[in-house]
Order: structure tokens, then C-alpha cells, then sequence
């Protein structure tokens, strides 16, 4: 493979400086489970806004929403930022202060003090499955990208980039995060402007009048969001699951642990949405310019790479290049890291080495870190492997959250907000939403398809609620509602006696 043009170069600068900054986090960690996993609980809300946008501006927002535009129009590709970024003001709003105020590893940890044991080895495997799916997508991302720059084979691009990925978040876990992406991303959301802007002022040579013009009117009306032959069914359903279902997603609520207060925590929130709803326009300026310029091609997900190499300004499509690698590897971090500490913590330290042996009190903050490093590795393959057999960036990001949406959202929802949550009522609903979800994906006809989404929790929902009701003399909600006001000391963090601490606390208030 010969290296004869600027892009390849350039990449391959931006890589180089992102695995070095990684890398050299592993300073920050400084041994600790809790530094590794959450920062230590010290990001400012300035870092928390940046790492939440560049979670959001991912490859399935930005290669994933051009090559859905290509392919479907423009109410296909603009949900996914427009949901994801209405997602981090509905935490803001509901959710963010309390969330952080509790003090949580993971966010697994809330359904384990709300609901208990059972319901937090549930969700967390729902959790895990939908953000394996999420790392396809920007593992995917990556290697479209790669593919396209090199010239090299998609297996081998994806584990280019899937390499690169494992070794920062191996050294610097959330801090890796964090450093990178305060270059990663506002230099994409420059990036994504300079181009949209190269076109729009007709600096191409070609008048955005002109594009337009080219361009069938149905590929960006109103028709995708109100005729069903055009989608409608299928955008709402994914803006609404994007919107809604995202708030489930384990490497937001990362960001949200490791505010340093309630406060900053809420700023972030606020601050990334702006700066992911701010993509928008962009976003959908340059998926229109994909479908009027890029012609026969064999997959919609190069559109992206193509458009920023071939028809912009060398330094404006390098970064546009850089924006997509620099996002994907951002948020394959995040869900690498989230979904390798609901291994360790939720399922191994909590619910097999406290049970099965003579532990009580699992793991110590160093040995928290080490086997969270451990499982980063073969959740890295799984990524990896599902990635390259379902390359589908945007679609798969869809998906994720479509999982979550159809069983955990109530769970949230009701047991912060309702005295009468209970464990079975959140049992109920995760068994009818996950199972109707995978029984409509099947049965569902074509031209209903969207209504697969938008079903399953309308009627889980309910079940929760009936089911909770029902079970009220067993199983009285109330005992664990307060548990969101409950600020934990940090030694009942690292010992993980929280709940026993806090039931011991609320006898003592009683007598």
C-alpha cells in the first residue's frame, strides 16, 4: 500500500496525536478502579458538554446519518442528532442531578438500589446487548473511513481502527475520553460547518439552488415526516426511540457519574445537546449534496468519505475525515469502557464473586480496575466481529436504543418519579417490552414498520404499572423510593455496602 496521497497522511497525524493522548492518561488513573471508570468524579461541566456532544456526533451521526439520506432522505439521516441531542436535555431536565448526586459506578448500580438484584442482572444484560450493537456501528464507521482512505480491505480497516480504540481505553479508560475529545470534537462540528458552508455558498462552483434543484423535492420535504409511503412511520419511530430510549445509554450516564456535582452534571447535559442539535443543519446540507454528487457506489455508508476526498478542498475533507474517525473512536471508547464495567461490577463482583464465594465485599478500587481492563478486550471482539458482519452505522444506532426504549425507559422513569415502582412491576415490563420487541421485528408487515418501535413499551408500560399495584403487599415500592435522595459515603462505595448501610440507616431513623 503506497502512501501517495495528503489524506492518508493526514489520518494518519490525527491518529497518531489521539492514541499518544489516550496513552498518556494512564498517568490520571493513577491505579484506581474509580478514576479509570468515572474519573474519579471530577470533570467540570465544560469536559462533561464535550464528552456527551462527542458521544452523540458519533459515525452513526455523522457517515451513518449521510449514507440514511442517500438512501431513504433527509428525515433519515437528521433524527439521529436531532434525537440524540433532545435526549441530553430530557437528562438535564429529569434526571442528570439526581443521577450524579447518588454517586453510581455504573448505571446498572441504580436499577441494583432501586429494584435489587434481579432486576440489575437483567437490565445490565439488556444494557450490554444494546451497546454491543452502538460499538458495531462505530467500529463499522471506522473502517468505512479507513477502507476508503487506504484503499485497504473493511477487515482489516476495522481492526485498524478497533486496535487503536482498545489501547487508549485500556490505558486511560474514561480520561482517555476525555482528553481526546476536546479536540476531536470541536474539530468535527468545524469540520461539518466548513463543508456544509463550502457548497451552501456555492464556493463549489455549483449554486446550492442548483442542488436543490437536482435533488427530488421528496428526498427533503415534510413528506418524510407525514407520508407513510416515504417513511413517515419509520423517522418517527426513530427520532422517538432515539429521543426517549437514549437516555438508557450506559456511557451518557459515564459522563453523568463523573461530574464533579449535581450542578456540573446538569451544564454538561444542557451543553452537549446544544452542541449536537447545532450538527443538524450541517448534517443535512451535506447528505443532500451526497445524493445530487456521489453516483454509483456499492455502499450509501462511503458517501461520507467520498464527498469530503473527492469533492471538497483537501483541508476541509480531511478534517470532515478526521471528525468521523475521531467521534467513532470516541464513542467506541465510552461504550467499551460502559459496558466492561457492568462485567466486572454488576455482574461479576456483585452478583457471582459476593455470592458464590467468601467474599463479602468484592473487589478493592485496584482490583475493580484490573478486571474492568480484562473485559475490555473481548468486548472489543464482539464489536468488532458483529461490526464487520452488520456494517450498518446509523441504522445500528437505531437499533440500540430501540432495545433499550422497549423495556428499561419505564423502569427509569416510574422508580424515580413513582413511590409504587416496584421489582416486579420493572421485571414485568423489561420480559413484555424486550419479548414484543423481537416478536414485532419478525411479524410486523413492511409498510407498518416504525409502529415495531413505538408498540412495545405503550404496552409494557401499563404492565408495569398493574403489575406493580398487584404486588404492593410484598413488595411495598416505597421501601426503595427514597433511595434517590441518599448521597452514599465513599467507603460504602468502595466496599459496596450502600444498600445494606442505607436499610441499616432508615431502622435506626425509625426507632
Amino acid at each position: 500500500m503506497a502512501f501517495d496521497n495528503p489524506y492518508q497522511w493526514a489520518i494518519i497525524g490525527f491518529m497518531i496525536v489521539s492514541l499518544t493522548i489516550g496513552v498518556l492518561t494512564y498517568r490520571l488513573v493513577k491505579k484506581s478502579g474509580k478514576r479509570y471508570i468515572i474519573a474519579g468524579r471530577s470533570l467540570p461541566w465544560y469536559m462533561v458538554g464535550t464528552m456527551f456532544a462527542a458521544q452523540a456526533i458519533d459515525g452513526n451521526s455523522g457517515l451513518g446519518s449521510a449514507g440514511l439520506i442517500y438512501d431513504f432522505g433527509i428525515w433519515a439521516g437528521i433524527i439521529i442528532p436531532i434525537g440524540v441531542g433532545l435526549t441530553q436535555f430530557q437528562c438535564g431536565a429529569l434526571f442528570s442531578k439526581i443521577l450524579n448526586r447518588m454517586r453510581m459506578y455504573t448505571f446498572a448500580d441504580y436499577y441494583h438500589r432501586r429494584y435489587g438484584t434481579k432486576t440489575e442482572i437483567t437490565s445490565s444484560g439488556v444494557m450490554i446487548a444494546s451497546f454491543v450493537v452502538l460499538l458495531m456501528g462505530n467500529f463499522a464507521a471506522t473502517g468505512f473511513v479507513l477502507s476508503v482512505v487506504f484503499g485497504i480491505d473493511f477487515a482489516i480497516a476495522i481492526g485498524i481502527g478497533a486496535l487503536i480504540v482498545i489501547v487508549y481505553t485500556f490505558a486511560g479508560g474514561l480520561f482517555a475520553s476525555a482528553y481526546t475529545d476536546i479536540f476531536q470534537i470541536y474539530l468535527g462540528i468545524f469540520g461539518l460547518w466548513a463543508g456544509f458552508i463550502f457548497f451552501a455558498g456555492g464556493f463549489s462552483g455549483i449554486e446550492w439552488g442548483a442542488i436543490l434543484a437536482a435533488v427530488p423535492v421528496s428526498q427533503y420535504d415534510f413528506s418524510g415526516l407525514t407520508d407513510p409511503a416515504n417513511g413517515a412511520y419509520m423517522n418517527w419511530a426513530g427520532l422517538i426511540a432515539l429521543t426517549v430510549g437514549n437516555t438508557i445509554a450506559l456511557d451518557f450516564m459515564e459522563r453523568i457519574f463523573a461530574a464533579r456535582s449535581p450542578k456540573d452534571a446538569r451544564r454538561g447535559s444542557f451543553m452537549g445537546g446544544a452542541l449536537t442539535l447545532f450538527t443538524v443543519i450541517p448534517v443535512a446540507g451535506l447528505g443532500i449534496v451526497g445524493i445530487f454528487l456521489v453516483t454509483d457506489i456499492e455502499e450509501s455508508f462511503t458517501v461520507f468519505p467520498i464527498l469530503a476526498m473527492e469533492h471538497l478542498p483537501f483541508w476541509i475533507g480531511a478534517i470532515m475525515l478526521m471528525s468521523v474517525l475521531g467521534a467513532s473512536m470516541s464513542t467506541a471508547n465510552g461504550a467499551l469502557l460502559a459496558m466492561a464495567t457492568v462485567c466486572s461490577r454488576n455482574l461479576l463482583v456483585r452478583n457471582i464473586l459476593k455470592r458464590y464465594t467468601a467474599s463479602k465485599t468484592g473487589l478493592t478500587d485496584r482490583s475493580l480496575l484490573a478486571v474492568t481492563r480484562v473485559f475490555v478486550i473481548p468486548v472489543m471482539i464482539a464489536g468488532v466481529i458483529l461490526g464487520y458482519l452488520v456494517p450498518q452505522p446509523g441504522t445500528l444506532v437505531i437499533l440500540t436504543f430501540d432495545i433499550v426504549f422497549s423495556g428499561l425507559f419505564a423502569c427509569l422513569l416510574l422508580g424515580m418519579f413513582w413511590r409504587k415502582a416496584n421489582a416486579p412491576g420493572a421485571l414485568s415490563c423489561i420480559a413484555v417490552g424486550i419479548s414484543l420487541r423481537i416478536l414485532l421485528f419478525f411479524i410486523i408487515p413492511e409498510e407498518f414498520i416504525g409502529f415495531d418501535t413505538i408498540i412495545p413499551p405503550l404496552v409494557a408500560t401499563p404492565v408495569f404499572v398493574i403489575v406493580s399495584l398487584l404486588t404492593q403487599n410484598k413488595y411495598p415500592g416505597k421501601e426503595r423510593h427514597d433511595i434517590k435522595d441518599y448521597v452514599a459515603p465513599e467507603e460504602h462505595l468502595e466496599d459496596d455496602s450502600v444498600m445494606d448501610n442505607w436499610f441499616k440507616s432508615k431502622e435506626e431513623s425509625k426507632n
